[in-house]
């Protein structure tokens, strides 16, 4: 009869959590630069890093209203309504190559910063490799300078001015009160030196008995106390007045209800313009949508909407933090017209990211990734807005459509 095994030891420690997602190495890179023109230009370099050649698509937005002037490497530009949405490449990259493109924009108004992203993706366009950004200023226009407030108006000045006045009233109530001190001893010290036996040695006639001075209870001056009230009151109306000038502007009108106290500040912009938040950095290259009815079915199932379309949103994700940090698909907004809002469609995002979850698990400490995240909405009308943030306290960042 053999002897019954005994029960394994329990593991000597606790069994790991999900490993933080990691970006997965890069095929095509994807490097934007402007040039110090009197109109805009783009050079865009791509590279292969792979061992083998690749077919790519590369798109450049181009900014609303803007058209194009010289396109280099064989391009073609996109209008829409009188201006250019886009230049595509489709190009054949050999291994270890580096390709680069070039585009010209017509003269814009002066100090109008003009902002291309340029992404490249599969040959059949619809899954990005990388994705880049650029943003052309006039160089002749110098950097907008933040006029300071004049000094009456800082801070600083008013508490100085405030106390100096404070000062002041203290020490003219102090030499007020020592004054009246002082003669109330020298009246008291003259009385009881007047009235002794040594006074009245030598004298032939006796004094006359006075009667004792009636002492009155004597009050600030009236100009003393209406100058210490008039001071107390310009500190406070000033005060006030520059808390309101400096709260006023900075109260937005158009923040969405979500946009409220949370940690961190809210950031709004544009296409292509990085955007950082409390742990995450977005950057939205480009967003596209289909046609009305062509959304495929809601992941509960069921009939999909008649006017129903998929928006797919190119976004670049940066963890800005030194730790991996999760983010959730439920967080990730878009904002059609009247304020109605749907959050990303985690079937369709799947699908349009070769069957990988996104959100599964957090990202690695300062790993970027570059991904299409997919928005099934209703009507005609795209979004207007996207929100994006990594957690439910934080105030994540608002990028405008154009």
């Amino acid at each position: 009869m053999t002897e019954p095994t005994p029960p394994s030891a329990p593991p000597a420690m606790a069994p790991p959590s999900r490993a933080p997602a990691s970006a997965p190495p890069q095929q095509v890179t994807v490097a934007v630069a402007t040039e110090s023109s009197p109109a805009p230009k783009y050079r865009i370099q791509v590279r292969n890093v792979s061992n083998s050649p690749l077919d790519t698509t590369v798109r450049q937005e181009l900014p609303p209203g803007s058209t194009t002037t010289a396109i280099s490497g064989g391009g073609r530009s996109t209008p829409a309504g009188g201006s250019t949405r886009e230049v595509t490449w489709r190009l054949r990259l050999p291994a270890h190559s580096t390709t680069t493109l070039g585009t010209a924009l017509g003269a814009t108004a002066p100090g109008r910063p003009l902002t291309a992203p340029t992404c490249a993706f599969t040959s059949d366009g619809t899954r990005p490799y990388d994705c880049a950004t650029a943003t052309w200023q006039t160089a002749a226009v110098p950097a907008a300078k933040v006029t300071e407030a004049p000094v009456w108006r800082r801070y600083p000045v008013l508490l100085a001015g405030l106390a100096v006045l404070l000062v002041i009233s203290a020490a003219l109530v102090w030499v007020w009160v020592w004054r009246r001190r002082r003669g109330r001893r020298v009246t008291a010290a003259a009385l009881s030196t007047g009235g002794g036996a040594e006074g009245d040695r030598g004298t032939i006639y006796p004094r006359p008995a006075a009667p004792s001075p009636v002492h009155r209870r004597r009050t600030p001056p009236v100009w003393m106390l209406v100058g210490a009230a008039v001071v107390v009151l310009a500190g406070v109306v000033a005060t006030a007045g520059w808390t309101a000038t400096r709260r006023v502007p900075s109260i937005d009108t158009q923040k969405q209800p979500t946009s409220g106290a949370w940690m961190g500040t809210g950031v709004t912009g544009s296409l292509g313009v990085p955007l950082r938040e409390s742990a995450f950095e977005f950057t939205v290259y480009r967003m596209i949508c289909g046609a009305p009815g062509t959304a495929g079915k809601p992941d509960g199932g069921g009939a999909a909407p008649a006017n129903g379309r998929r928006c797919e949103a190119t976004v670049g994700v940066r963890n800005v933090t030194g730790d991996h940090q999760p983010w959730h698909s439920e967080l990730q907004r878009a904002y059609l017209p009247g304020g109605r809002w749907v959050s990303t469609d985690e079937s369709a995002t799947r699908t349009a990211n070769l069957g990988r979850d996104v959100f599964a698990a957090p990202m690695a400490a300062g790993t970027r990734m570059v991904l299409p995240l997919v928005f099934t909405v209703d009507g005609r009308d795209p979004p207007q807005q996207l929100e994006l943030r990594s957690g439910v306290f934080s105030a994540g960042v608002r990028v405008q459509m154009p």
